[in-house]
């Protein structure tokens, strides 16, 4: 992976960063975007007092050719970073994710159950959705080489002149490392232990029903929790239903934290 510390970002898409109490939040943006998606959530739960993070993924809120350079595990290498961080920073973290940041967020409670102590999810993208991509994921070189990019699926937002600042085209090389991401999160749901807050828009034009099915299916020993979003997007986070998220979020990390200094918040 290139550095891309040099390459401008798109405005609003800056990382964000919060000193709070011992309780932590790591929030996940999804695939093309960046931390604009996610900041109005950033700034509610920091505002409530929390220790929070929203990191802009590697490839992400510049160009899309500088992502072209990165893919899945790059993306998950920089959570993973974030969240030891965190663990050493507060006494408990909960982490939360949009879209595809929804499938990092579920493969760090994998990995790291015992840093995580609940998990929050909006509009998880879990499986896959375009069947296109099994057979590019093979030949991900040649593929990009032939075709290096396709159009872009980012600002699926119901409210007028509302962007998410995520990117107009998709590179083909990057796209083809999300199948061995979804396989890796759909492998590991049988043993996800832990409270899970899931909300989903009823009219979600990237993410289809399939994600959840799955996740509900196999995910058996995990204390579930699905919410229907009627007046939102893909992108709830900046949509119609965003203060349900936020306030929704905010009130399960208030029910399972550990920390008696979150609790009572």
């Amino acid at each position: 992976m290139r550095p891309t510390s040099a390459i401008p970002l798109i405005p609003g898409a800056e990382p964000f960063s919060h000193s709070g109490s011992s309780t932590g939040v790591l929030l996940c943006h999804g695939f093309t975007g960046s931390p604009h998606s996610m900041r109005p959530w950033a700034e509610h739960l920091a505002e409530a007092g929390l220790t929070v993070e929203l990191p802009r993924l590697p490839g992400h809120g510049t160009t899309w050719q500088d992502m072209a350079a990165t893919g899945t595990d790059d993306w998950y290498a920089a959570v993973e970073a974030t969240l030891l961080d965190l663990a050493e920073r507060c006494d408990e973290v909960f982490v939360m994710g949009l879209s595809m940041g929804g499938a990092l967020t579920l493969r760090l409670l994998q990995d790291h159950p015992d840093l995580v102590t609940g998990v929050v999810l909006v509009n998880p993208s879990l499986a896959m959705e375009d069947r296109r991509l099994a057979f590019i994921e093979p030949f991900r070189s040649v593929a990009a080489r032939l075709l290096p990019s396709t159009p872009g699926i980012s600002s699926d937002v119901s409210l007028e002149r509302v962007s998410e600042g995520g990117y107009d085209r998709i590179p083909t090389a990057s796209a083809a490392t999300l199948p061995k991401l979804w396989r890796t999160v759909q492998e590991g749901m049988s043993g996800l232990r832990g409270p899970i807050l899931a909300y989903r828009s009823t009219q979600d034009h990237v993410v289809g029903p399939n994600s959840l099915r799955i996740l509900a299916r196999r995910a058996v020993d995990a204390r579930l929790t699905i919410h229907l979003l009627h007046d939102s997007y893909h992108v709830a986070t900046l949509d119609h239903d965003a203060a349900t998220i936020f306030e929704g979020s905010l009130a399960f990390v208030r029910e399972h934290s550990r920390s008696e200094e979150g609790a009572d918040r």
